[in-house]
């Protein structure tokens, strides 16, 4: 049982950083393309993390994705 919580607490914080960085990426760049909201939800939390140090350095959303 321990194990299942700790997946769900982890998934769950995955999931917030994902809704979080899209926010960021919308209001920077504009409407955001299904492609890039999946890539964003299918994304691991390390992913998404290097994605989120990416972005106040980048000018572009390919440079986010890199």
């Amino acid at each position: 049982m321990e194990k299942g919580l700790e997946k769900g607490l982890q998934q769950g914080r995955k999931e917030g950083a994902a809704a979080l960085l899209e926010r960021q990426l919308s209001r920077r760049f504009g409407p955001l393309l299904p492609t890039v909201r999946t890539r964003l939800a299918e994304a691991s939390a390390e992913q998404v993390a290097a994605w989120s140090d990416a972005l106040p350095e980048s000018q572009s959303l390919q440079q986010v994705f890199g």
